[in-house]
């Protein structure tokens, strides 16, 4: 695929780094950014030499949002078509197997805000901010509000969705938006960090655990509790639970299996 838009590197710790590469833009979603974008995304769920997948914008910022200059003069078919084009990244990540960290600096504005919101987990630097400002266009995030609300609830997500205001990192992590909150100049080397320590858990146990959260996401409570013990009992005859006890009680690291 071309690397014009997106740009892939892939570690011997068994991470991989996305990068939306349009520093130019802002990193602003155009068609070819988001085609390939999700592209990359399920390449890399795919690939077996990847564990955990890291997601970021190269220059000053995150990601912008989408670029306007694709707006103009289309039909309301034609307006679906493109809106749904510039989502489907947000819809892919939480039915992919592997994990995706957001790595936020600068701004995450609308759409941006919708990935960070839709990734599985964020990290953000100290001075990053983030919200959904399509309303201060006389457009709105109705996109992504969705995984937004996931996060936050009802009445904070109508604020963000209603109102267009950044909020800063503090306030990002306060509602549940973002994980952790470093300095600037460790955000990348702490991205990585926390992806390698995860990418060294057990790939069947992380990937499942991370397919049962959504699976379950929108179930009753009694139908959650059924289908994550039916998940666990999978998990249970998995080669990795067998070798993940006999190293703990050996006192040595678990050799888990490539998947």
């Amino acid at each position: 695929m071309s690397e014009q838009n997106v740009l892939i590197e892939i570690g011997e710790d068994h991470v991989a780094v996305l990068t939306m590469n349009r520093p130019e833009h802002l990193n602003t979603f155009n068609t070819p950014l988001a085609i390939e974008l999700d592209r990359a995304l399920k390449e890399m769920d795919a690939d077996p030499q990847v564990r955990v997948i890291i997601l970021r914008g190269a220059g000053r910022v995150f990601c912008a949002g989408i670029d306007l200059d694709e707006f103009p003069g289309k039909s309301a078919l034609e307006y679906r078509e493109w809106i749904e084009r510039m989502e489907k990244p947000l819809e892919t990540i939480p039915r992919m197997r592997k994990p995706v960290i957001a790595q936020l600096h600068g701004v995450a504005a609308a759409n941006g805000a919708g990935m960070v919101a839709a990734a599985d987990l964020a990290i953000a630097a100290h001075n990053a901010r983030m919200g959904l400002t399509a309303i201060n266009v006389g457009l709105n995030c109705i996109g992504p509000v969705v995984p937004v609300r996931r996060s936050v609830g009802q009445k904070r997500a109508l604020e963000m969705l209603l109102f267009g205001e950044l909020i800063n990192a503090k306030k990002a992590l306060e509602m549940g938006l973002v994980n952790r909150v470093v300095p600037l100049d460790e955000l990348e080397s702490e991205t990585r960090r926390w992806a390698a320590d995860l990418a060294r858990r057990s790939p069947v146990a992380v990937q499942l655990s991370k397919q049962a959260f959504y699976a379950a996401a929108d179930m009753t409570y009694q139908q959650a509790f059924d289908y994550m013990n039916e998940a666990f009992a999978r998990l249970c005859t998995s080669e990795d639970a067998t070798e993940g006890i006999r190293a703990f009680k050996e006192k040595r690291r678990p050799r888990w299996s490539e998947r």
